[in-house]
């Protein structure tokens, strides 16, 4: 180690002290010192050589390997709130099902009910019916905005946190901004 960098150096100083001053102009050969082609071509292989003695290929390569990794593990992170955004999305639709099975079972309920009672108090049950009817429309109502709301805010979120952290790794602060407005103004026209 302490040979090669030996050589180096004299390699180094030789080139320096053979450049300009060397390599006047005339017809000397190309593998002469004063031809500046071939002393550009030393110093060319020396700080090639160099580069190749401290590592900065190999450093390079395990940097880009890590900028590699890290893109994938964020496209696997998003990959994975999409899902989990669709799962939540699923569930809330089934939800929504389900509160509407409800309704429907309320709506016949309360049908049957004034059916059978319509010969005691036809106006009593008329009235029964239409209030139970408005308060299954606004149950129904309530849930569907409750479940709209919390799919449209998650998504929101998941939108924001994915673009936040993918521009905060690729992009200038400037640039940054720019991006995550345009996001959330995209995600927001999509969800209504």
């Amino acid at each position: 180690m302490t040979g090669m960098r030996t050589f180096l150096t004299t390699v180094a100083a030789a080139t320096l002290a053979a450049g300009p001053a060397l390599a006047a102009t005339g017809d000397y050969g190309f593998f002469s010192l004063r031809n500046s082609d071939f002393v550009v071509l030393i110093a060319f292989l020396v700080f090639v050589g160099i580069l190749v003695y401290f590592g900065v290929p190999g450093q390079l390569g395990k940097m880009l390997d890590g900028r590699a990794e890290g893109i994938r593990k964020d496209l696997e992170e998003a990959r994975a709130l999409r899902e989990e955004a669709q799962s939540l999305l699923a569930s809330y639709e089934r939800k929504q099902r389900d509160v509407q099975e409800q309704a429907d079972r309320i709506v016949e309920s309360a049908r049957a009910e004034a059916n059978r009672a319509a010969e005691q108090a036809k106006q009593d049950i008329a009235a029964s019916v239409e209030r139970r009817l408005t308060a299954a429309e606004e149950q129904i109502r309530t849930a569907q905005d409750a479940a709209v709301r919390e799919v449209r805010d998650r998504a929101v979120a998941v939108a924001i946190e994915v673009s936040r952290e993918i521009i905060a790794k690729q992009m200038t602060a400037e640039r940054g901004d720019k991006l995550i407005d345009e996001s959330i103004a995209e995600a927001q026209r999509k969800l209504h």
